[in-house]
């Protein structure tokens, strides 16, 4: 299955001048646990960054910071790792296990943002198709009694 069909397209995102104030209201706002930082490039949104609530928490109010001078800038680094809408939830599941990561944005052949994928989403696609798994014993079942007469007695 292609990420494009899990993936969660209702993205939050802000750029990398949004007040770390305004990212943590975006957060409450939308009931959310990460926004994406993008940058605006020929009028689309390329992923640059992401902030997730665990970042809030580590880097700002653990460290008593203040988090009046700081950006959503101030908090992503490193190379943001994002997927392609047209992989497969396999090679999410792969990037998300070797990275120690639980979100990733998914971008199409431009570099576009076009939505993030978390392990909630991925955990719920996989205990679904599991549920379909173990369906298939009593349908079997149930289909072959439907197409076998009985057997006469002896």
């Amino acid at each position: 299955m292609q990420i494009a069909e899990v993936c969660t397209r209702d993205v939050v995102a802000c750029e990398p001048d949004t007040s770390i104030v305004d990212v943590a209201r975006l957060m409450r706002d939308h009931h959310v646990g990460d926004v994406i930082v993008v940058e605006r490039q020929e009028g689309r949104m390329v992923p640059v960054g992401i902030v997730t609530d665990r970042d809030l928490v580590i880097e700002i109010l653990a460290a008593d910071a203040d988090p009046a001078p700081l950006t959503a800038a101030d908090l992503i680094g490193g190379d943001l790792v994002t997927v392609r809408d047209t992989e497969t939830v396999y090679d999410a599941i792969w990037h998300m296990r070797s990275r120690g990561i639980r979100r990733l944005p998914v971008v199409d052949a431009r570099g576009s943002l076009v939505g993030v994928l978390t392990a909630d989403d991925v955990t719920a696609l996989l205990a679904d198709e599991l549920t379909q798994v173990a369906r298939i014993m009593p349908r079997q079942v149930g289909i072959e009694a439907a197409s076998r007469a009985p057997l006469a007695p002896r």
